[in-house]
């Protein structure tokens, strides 16, 4: 009788040693298959990431009473800053009819774009219970922070739209149809950069105050508070200024101001846009590939560094 669970044993371990190894992990090749591979692997877990979506849009409002009226706060307060300092103290209000409607079109921009990098960049560290409790692809993580980003980025689309009745001006035009390549460009360019800087930033802390910094000089490096036709005047037919147009973000922000700036249908905005956008698009995808190869190469060991 003694024998019997010894036995039990023995067969149980001998079922375990024919069962064949499956490794745990994203693989990082380059080959078709491997690529394949993670992107099944990612896609598996859309729940996780749903549930990490509505968990992160939840704890940001926990015990607030406004709730989700905090998204709307920070885009609102910049407006009214911008508006009042830039645009009726210094002036540049006088050269740009509708200047809220403007103005408000690259903010909500240029915050889809930094929402989505800032917060994927400090999205690893954010989870490091997780990370190291749990295995699962970790790119699920800067990913919520898109998701959420959109979330934030939407309802300030519906204010947008909104000031546009207000004016009386809604975009009712076939420029309309940019606001599709330039979303395309901020979701690629920025869940590429998450992807990038949250890796990165697991061994290197300071990577997230320093892309603070950045997206603050690259929000004012973008046609935001000012005109391109300001930078084009200065710069003159140039280099530099086929540099500053060809920015990314740059061309995604007057991608939103053709879109929803129904005033500036006569303003002077750059040559070809719909393929600088494309172009741009193109090249993002590539960053996007790269970038997600070495979030892989990184990754194996998230866990330790935390």
């Amino acid at each position: 009788m003694s024998s019997s669970p010894d036995n039990a044993a023995l067969e149980r371990f001998q079922r375990l040693r024919e069962l064949p190894m499956r490794p745990v992990g994203a693989s990082t090749g380059m080959r078709p298959k491997d690529i394949a591979a993670s992107v099944r692997a990612l896609g598996a877990q859309r729940e996780m990431l749903d549930l990490l979506i509505r968990r992160d849009l939840k704890a940001k409002y926990k015990d607030s009473t406004l709730g989700f009226f905090w998204s709307l706060a920070r885009p609102l307060i910049q407006l009214a800053i911008y508006f009042v300092v830039v645009g009726q103290f210094i002036g540049a209000a006088k050269g740009i009819d509708d200047f809220a409607v403007y103005i408000f079109s690259g903010l909500v921009a240029v915050g889809l774009f930094t929402e989505i990098v800032v917060g994927g960049t400090g999205s690893i560290l954010a989870n490091a219970g997780l990370v190291k409790k749990v295995y699962l692809p970790r790119e699920v993580f800067p990913l919520a922070s898109v998701g959420s980003a959109l979330f934030n980025f939407l309802v300030q689309l519906v204010v947008l739209i909104g000031a546009t009745l207000l004016v009386g001006k809604p975009p009712l035009h076939i420029e309309i149809l940019y606001v599709f390549p330039a979303v395309a460009v901020l979701l690629v360019y920025g869940t590429a950069l998450g992807l990038l800087f949250s890796a990165v930033n697991v061994y290197l802390r300071d990577v997230q105050y320093l892309v603070e910094v950045g997206t603050l000089l690259l929000f004012w490096a973008s046609p935001v508070v000012y005109s391109w036709q300001m930078v084009s005047d200065i710069l003159g037919p140039s280099f530099l200024l086929e540099v500053y147009t060809n920015n990314p973000l740059t061309l995604a922000v007057i991608g939103f101001q053709e879109a929803f700036w129904v005033a500036g249908a006569d303003a002077v905005q750059p040559d070809e846009l719909l393929l600088r956008l494309a172009i741009a698009l193109v090249i993002g995808l590539v960053l996007l590939f790269t970038s997600h190869r070495v979030f892989l190469r990184l990754q194996g060991n998230f866990a330790q560094e935390i």
